[in-house]
């Protein structure tokens, strides 16, 4: 049986409530969303000012429509909205995304709107994500309901992260930010006041999705507590969470409420929710990124014991600071393999922890280095790499060195590296390879100790991997 859930993300037709080519409306910029992105489904522009939209026969109301319709999406003032949703139920149609802003973010007279749409919604058995939200976006079924132009949002990659956010605004730099680091994108959802449809509706659903390897949740409050815990524990048992709760303080909690009409309440509560469920807590919009980024593109380290590789002597000793200040161990290596390094290596290499290839280093340096301890020794589990591009020996050659050695030993690493035009150019070549690149040896120390939170979490609660 197919969740009910798929209606939202891959509706075989779709009626645009407000439909128009009105520039700069926000219900004809979704129209022309989904037409550029070529979405396979059936449309119904719904607008009684017009015959046609974009080249579609548009409709008086929903109700002329005499084909089926799955699923409707309503961006008309709020006032107009329960009608809309009235003629819903007549027609049987039972999953809505309500992107109307105006409801009880906006105080007394909105709370009263929001409450008759879920009385009629609940009596009709209709499904509803938002009111004050953008919706969707799925990357597989070119489904979306976002509001926001190609042109001004990049869109991301098809790829394995999903993300749950009451922010619109959050929601929408996050796909431009995994745009920028190279990270693909499953299904986005934007549910603002959540009515009806949140994270413990949703979860279940991802948990199942096969595009989806990672969720990443931005959280103002939980919908229905007790509930989110136990689907969250279910759902983490096949997949990372990792969550960005906000709203933590006083004046926090007073900005939720204003923004989606949230009751935070107490930090002190979700943090031990978190606990209780597996989920990964991210400690700030960077942590969070770089978070979800590791765990999108590496799997967990099956132990702590972490080796640094590097050509610059001074970023190994900041890394392993930042390991020692995250839980990270920077154990020397033994003897043996010490004395296994030297053989292979020039004299003026420093070889401990980190392994030192000075600014002589070449691209075949570092796959000697890693496949040394990585693969020929059992003395690391993981590994925090960093090529840095300037010395005459380094070219584009160290990629692939280090991609096929590391996935040689199957084992995870992360990336750093710092510098200008030609480093990006590196970076979007690892990335390309699924391996997580961060500017700073602080980031990628915390990136991996979030591949490690996953790994003790799964331990924990007996995860599969």
């Amino acid at each position: 049986m197919t969740n009910p859930y798929e209606n939202f993300f891959n509706p075989s037709s779709v009626a645009i409530v407000g439909a128009t080519e009105k520039p700069g409306s926000l219900p004809g910029i979704i129209l022309k969303n989904l037409l550029d992105m070529r979405f396979s489904g059936k449309i119904y522009p719904v607008n009684p000012k017009y015959k046609n939209v974009f080249g579609l026969e548009c409709f008086p109301s929903i109700l002329d429509i005499q084909d089926e319709v799955v699923l409707t999406v309503i961006a008309i003032p709020a006032p107009l909205v329960l009608d809309v949703l009235k003629q819903q139920a007549l027609k049987h149609i039972h999953h809505s995304i309500i992107i109307s802003a105006g409801f009880r973010e906006m105080g007394a007279e909105g709370v009263g709107m929001e409450e008759r749409i879920r009385q009629l919604v609940i009596e009709n058995s209709i499904h509803v994500i938002g009111p004050n939200c953008l919706g969707v976006l799925d990357n597989y079924t070119n489904f979306t309901t976002s509001f926001l132009p190609w042109e001004r949002v990049s869109k991301p990659k098809k790829g394995s992260l999903s993300i749950l956010s009451q922010s619109g605004a959050f929601a929408i730099a996050l796909l431009d930010l995994a745009a920028q680091e190279g990270l693909g994108i499953a299904k986005m959802v934007n549910y603002g006041n959540r009515i009806d449809v949140g994270e413990s509706s949703l979860l279940p659903f991802l948990a199942d999705d096969m595009n989806t390897k990672v969720i990443a949740i931005y959280m103002e409050s939980v919908d229905h507590g007790r509930e989110f815990i136990e689907v969250a524990k279910t759902c983490s048992r096949k997949k990372p969470i990792v969550a960005l709760k906000v709203g933590k303080g006083a004046a926090g909690i007073a900005a939720a409420k204003s923004h989606t009409g949230a009751i935070a309440g107490r930090y002190e509560i979700y943090k031990a929710a978190f606990l209780k469920s597996g989920i990964i807590e991210a400690n700030g919009l960077e942590e969070f990124i770089d978070g979800v980024k590791a765990l999108s593109m590496q799997n967990p380290p099956l132990g702590n014991r972490i080796l640094i590789v590097t050509n610059g002597g001074g970023f190994g000793v900041i890394v392993t600071d930042y390991c020692s200040e995250n839980g990270l161990e920077v154990p020397p290596p033994s003897p043996q393999l010490k004395e296994k390094l030297r053989s292979k290596f020039s004299r003026f290499y420093v070889v401990n922890n980190p392994v030192d290839l000075t600014g002589s280093a070449c691209d075949e340096d570092y796959h000697i280095a890693l496949n040394t301890c990585m693969i020929e020794s059992n003395e690391y589990d993981a590994a925090i790499i960093i090529p840095l591009m300037a010395p005459q020996g380094m070219t584009e050659k160290v990629v692939d060195l280090i991609t096929n050695t590391m996935k040689a030993s199957g084992k995870p690493a992360v990336i750093c590296t710092v510098g200008g035009a030609f480093t990006t150019k590196i970076k979007q070549l690892f990335e390309d390879r699924n391996f997580p690149v961060y500017p700073s040896p602080e980031r990628s120390a915390r990136a991996m100790a979030m591949l490690l939170k996953r790994k003790i979490l799964q331990d924990g609660m007996h995860l599969s991997v």
